[in-house]
């Protein structure tokens, strides 16, 4: 008698195995081997060890066969990447590299889309500091007992900034 399991296909055979896995992650590496805001979060001298890891997890994430788990236990993602500084400028980039290996891949978006979206929270789980602010801006204007302060520099509008701070000085 078979499982009602036996005749599903998972998303790692439906997306074509190990062979679009490994394309996906070699085309990510390469990206990661020329960003120099990347590169240097990966201390081995080749890329090779990292992309073997990565290729690896996102097989097994995905329904092929359980390699890294047998290698090297359960994922614990956050854990494994909590020595390096991931912020959002990190993330970023790093998405810009999966987005390009996602796209390079081709997969019909039935596969595409859950793959993608998969990729985008995975990135943003991993920020570990803070969202970046620029140091405050201080204006001085024209009347000496004001100033402007901008708390972010990059002039972003979150609603707060650019307030008018009046100072007595009587």
């Amino acid at each position: 008698m078979t499982s009602p399991r036996d005749d599903q296909v998972t998303f790692f055979e439906a997306a074509g195995g190990e062979e679009t896995f490994t394309r996906l992650v070699r085309r990510f590496y390469q990206g990661v081997a020329a960003d120099p805001v990347l590169r240097p979060m990966y201390p081995e001298e080749d890329l090779g060890p990292a992309e073997e890891r990565f290729r690896l997890f996102l097989i097994q994430y995905w329904g092929g066969p359980r390699t890294y788990n047998e290698q090297r236990g359960h994922p614990r993602l956050r854990m494994r990447h909590f020595p390096f500084r991931i912020g959002a400028l990190e993330r970023d980039h790093w998405l810009a590299h999966m987005r390009a290996a996602v796209d390079e891949i081709a997969l019909p978006p039935a596969l595409e889309q859950p793959l993608w979206e998969y990729m985008v929270h995975a990135a943003h789980s991993m920020v570990n500091v803070p969202e970046e602010t620029g140091a405050p801006t201080v204006t001085q204007v024209a009347d000496p007992t004001s100033i402007t302060v901008r708390n972010d520099a990059r002039g972003r509008d979150d609603g707060d900034e650019g307030e008018t701070v009046r100072i007595s000085l009587k």
